[in-house]
Parts: structure tokens; sequence; C-alpha cells
């Protein structure tokens, strides 16, 4: 081991064949059957989930039979499957937790190891303490102990399994697709070459809805893209919409637990206006009540939209293994990111991209409105809002000096409005005024600073975006 195995927001992403190796898999399997037997949950078993990337498969079984030589029992996904589809699989089969061989949006030369807990929700902060823990056990004691997948499977210790007809059940139970299925839309899929590939075709069949898919076969090269669903990645999902005159566009990334929605002129709506038109969805369409908790790089509209229906908002660090924990506490109707990763009361705790994009489309069916029209009702109600990020590479050694210039400054105002709060829960916010803010953080694990702002104007967005560099000096 060149570098240390470190689990970050949402497990361990490394290179394939460089950090990513087999041996590194069976290390991370060993440490969370490790982590299985200490918390005693080792006799519920474990689901294996992969998506689509380089030999996932492979790096799945690798780790069941690690898994199964430990004497736990593992439901092993027959094919590639969703994150949110595996979760599932964890509440369906009333398993231990989960793990999922996946990168999610990164770049194809990259694979991960994501771990999920009994609630099939991201494991907790401190879950993940102890599986490092074992990690660093592993590495510099016994190999991690081992049996062939073919005698794991006659001994009864791996269960080939495909949860997605509980799933597709589930789906059902959460929202009407018929009314979706009978509803004549033209909607274009782009499953960016991941895992979610067929799901929306499959839960919409059978009816008047037109479902076209474009990158929806397997290849792990990404042509093209970077499996995330943002505007830069989705110019093919515009351009099909516009010549197919499609009625709205939605994307998942590599595994699907995040999604990107564009509208029927081609235009992107980005993540901050997505969770908010969701929020309204449920509030005002479906009629419910409930917590919304949001990350700190998430919309303001939140708090806005908190205060019109009367319901709590509760703001937590990034990463959803900080947002779960308090849906669950709080029995919250939704929790979402500023990635694009929204997950729903009812179902499990975790990211859904499938059923966030549903709920959309039965957002668009109950109200007869396009998405350009959705997003200008809920401006009417909590004014216009826009967003930007930019992410900024820096060299390492300037890293130290970076943070102290950022914590060391307390401007009374940026760009000629006063800073009404500073927050440093997770970064460097400034609250402004008028209602704007910038928010500066660093990553925990590469030499990259992000900085993010919110505003009522692009240009201000940009305006405030320059500030942050300035005041970061990159």
């Amino acid at each position: 081991m060149n570098m240390p195995i470190k689990f970050g927001t949402d497990g361990w992403r490394a290179v394939i064949a460089q950090e990513f190796t087999f041996d590194n898999v069976r290390v991370c399997a060993q440490a969370t059957a490790g982590y299985l037997k200490q918390s005693g949950l080792a006799d519920r078993g474990l689901v294996i989930g992969y998506d689509t990337r380089f030999a996932s498969e492979d790096f799945a079984a690798a780790a069941a039979e690690v898994v199964a030589a430990n004497g736990i029992k593992v439901f092993l996904c027959s094919k590639s499957a969703p994150t949110p589809v595996v979760s599932f699989a964890v509440t369906s089969k009333k398993a231990g937790g989960a793990i999922i061989i996946t990168a999610s949006h990164n770049p194809a030369r990259y694979n991960g190891f994501k771990v999920k807990s009994a609630d099939g929700a991201s494991a907790p902060t401190e879950a993940i303490a102890v599986i490092e823990k074992n990690v660093s056990n592993t590495l510099s004691g016994e190999k991690p102990l081992w049996m062939p997948i073919e005698t794991a499977v006659k001994k009864g210790l791996v269960e080939y399994c495909d949860i997605d007809k509980q799933y597709a059940e589930k789906m059902a139970s959460l929202l009407d697709l018929n009314s979706i299925k009978q509803s004549k839309l033209r909607v274009i899929i782009d499953s960016m070459y991941g895992a979610g590939s067929g799901y929306f075709r499959s839960l919409l069949s059978g009816g008047k809805i037109h479902i076209d898919e474009i990158n929806g076969e397997r290849n792990p090269a990404f042509p093209g893209i970077q499996p995330e669903p943002i505007a830069v990645n989705l110019s093919n999902l515009s351009a099909a919409i516009k010549r197919r005159k499609a009625n709205a566009g939605i994307a998942t990334d590599g595994d699907a637990d995040r999604v990107g929605l564009v509208d029927e002129n081609g235009v992107f709506l980005n993540q901050l206006q997505v969770y908010a038109l969701l929020v309204l969805y449920l509030l005002e369409v479906r009629g419910e009540r409930g917590a919304i908790v949001k990350t700190i790089t998430t919309t303001s509209m939140l708090d806005q939209l908190g205060k019109i229906f009367n319901v709590p908002v509760f703001e937590t660090r990034v990463g959803f293994k900080y947002v779960a924990p308090i849906m669950l506490r709080e029995n919250a109707m939704i929790g979402g990111e500023e990635s694009g990763g929204y997950g729903f009361r009812g179902h499990i705790p975790e990211r859904d991209g499938i059923l966030a994009g549903l709920y959309f489309l039965d957002f668009m069916v109950r109200t007869g409105k396009t998405p350009s029209q959705l997003l200008q009702y809920l401006y009417s109600k909590v004014g216009e809002h826009y967003y930007n990020r930019h992410d900024i590479e820096f060299p390492e050694n300037r890293r130290q000096e970076i943070i102290a210039r950022v914590t060391d400054c307390l401007p009374d105002d940026i760009g000629g409005v006063k800073v009404a709060r500073r927050d440093t829960s997770d970064g460097y916010r400034y609250i402004l005024a008028d209602g704007s803010w910038l928010l500066i953080r660093f990553s925990g694990t590469e030499p990259l600073l992000r900085i993010y702002a919110e505003s009522d104007s692009t240009n201000r967005v940009q305006e405030l975006l320059y500030s942050g560099q300035k005041i970061a000096g990159v």
C-alpha cells in the first residue's frame, strides 16, 4: 500500500489497479465483516451489490468470498444494480448492511467501496471509524479470510439475489405509477452508461407515456462524459430533448442515487432548484407535512418553503451520512444535498435518483405544467434564486496558507452587502443581509477548494464566486 484506505463522505474511492485492487477490496471486506461481528449484526447477513464499472462484478465477488469466509451470509446481486436498489435490498432482506462496489459519479478510472447500515442508509461516522480501524489492523496483521465463491454458494453462505420486483412494488406503493404511464408524456432518460439503465422504462411500461433512453448500454469507459448528472455532462440529453420535442429529460449518475433534470427546452435545472421543486411537490401537491433536512450547501428556498407551509428545516454538514440520522430522528419528509441526491420518507433514508425522477414526473402530470412552468411557479412563491459552484485545484504546499487566509477573513460586507452571519460548521459560509450566501470549503482528500454561491441573479452569483476566490487568494 502506497496510500492508506480512507473513507470520505460516501465510502472509499480510488483508481482501479493503482490503489483500488482486489487485495485492498478484500481488506475492506474483512474490515466490514469485522464491524458486523463487533456490532452484533453478523447473523443478519450482508447484501453485496455493484455498478457497471470495469470489473465491478469481480470486485463484488471478491468481497463476497471474504465476508462468507467470516461465516456471514451474503446476498450477492446477480447483476449490476443502482445503489438505492441495493440499499432497499438491505431492508427487504432485513440484512445487517451492505457493501456496494461503485464510484458513483467519479471518472471511469475510479471504482469504490460503499458501506450501508442496517436501515439502508450510508454508514454513520462512528461505523466508518470502526471499519477504518479494522482496515488498519488488517493491513498490519493477518491477511483477510477467503473462501472460493463456488464453495461459498454450495455451503449456502452466498445466495444470488435480484431485488428488482420488490423494488418496483415499493415504487408503486409510494406513488400512482399508472397515472404517469397514461400521461402521453415523451421523456428522455440518460442513464449515463450506469446502473440505472432500463429502470424507468421497466417501471413505466405498458401505458401511453413514451420513454426514450440514451447511454443505456454498459460501457465502463463512459465515453464522452463523466457519469455525474450536471449541465456540462448532459449536452447530448439537452440536444435529444430539443430534437425529439420531448417534455422532459431525466439523468441518473453512475449508481443512480443522484438525479439531474432537463426541461422541455433542453435547459438544465440545477440541483438546488430541483430540491426546492420536490419539496413544493410534497407539500402542496401531495399534502405531506414533516421536517426538511438539507446540507449547508443547499438552497435557502427550503427555509422559505418551510415558513410558508409551517414545517421545520434542519441543516447539517455535507454528506448523506449526516442527513440520514436526522431524517430518521425527525421522521423527515425529505432530505437532500447539493449533489443532486434526495431521500424520501416511507422509503430508505438514502438518496434515490429513480424515485426522485418519478416524483418529478408525477408533479408534471398532477399539475399539467411543464418543467419550466413549475420553476416559475416555485419562483412566484419564493422569488428567483440562482446558484453556481467553482472547484479550484491548488498546490498542496499552499493548503495551510489558503486555510489561514480564509480563517482570518472577517469581512463586514461582501460586494457592498452586509454580512449578517458567518458560519464555520462545515467550511466558511457568509450569509448576507439580502439572503444571498457564499461558502468556501476544502476537500478533505485532495487539494481542491470548492466555492458555492446562491443569489437572486446569475451576475450576482458570479460576483460572489469571484469574491470567494479573492478571500482565498486563488
